[in-house]
């Protein structure tokens, strides 16, 4: 399992894509794109205007509360652990699991904010990834080399543990 010290923290405050006040001014750029949806509330909303993403993980809260807006499932549910500030083995295995045979939910035991970056990993060139920025706004993010290359870097800042 990977485990995000806490004095490296701040390296994940900054959105990891383009920063969009909300899903309304997305939606019209997702037109024939694989879309992946990393959060419960951007998962609804996606839902809510009548995009399917391809792949969902959602954990039931949003900011660390129980979620009042829960979204429906999609193909095929795969429940996971992964603790809060970490990237376990189990959700990197679901992620390729759902990529390689969508549609999927991805429904997470524990916390699943940092999902964004092995998901970009393993997304298809050009798929969009999607996920919320508390507080303000969706953050929309393409799988290119360039988000590979960021997200192979911030990972270098996570430590490896044994799982628990």
């Amino acid at each position: 399992m990977l485990v995000l010290p806490d004095e490296k923290r701040h390296f994940f405050k900054e959105p990891f894509g383009e920063l969009c006040p909300d899903i309304a001014g997305i939606i019209p750029r997702l037109d024939h794109r694989l879309v992946y949806a990393v959060g419960d509330i951007v998962t609804y909303n996606l839902r809510k205007n009548g995009i399917s993403p391809a792949i969902s993980v959602i954990d039931g809260h949003t900011m660390r509360s129980p979620c009042t807006r829960k979204p429906s499932f999609t193909g095929r549910i795969i429940r996971v652990k992964n603790p809060p500030g970490t990237i376990t083995d189990e959700l990197v295995a679901s992620i390729d699991d759902a990529i390689s045979n969508p549609p999927a939910t991805i429904f997470v035991h524990g916390e699943e904010d940092l999902a964004v970056i092995p998901l970009v990993i393993a997304a298809p060139e050009d798929a969009v990834v999607l996920y919320g920025q508390p507080h303000k706004g969706v953050v929309f993010r393409t799988a290119d080399r360039q988000a590979k290359e960021k997200a192979r870097d911030l990972l270098s800042h996570f430590v490896q543990k044994s799982g628990a």
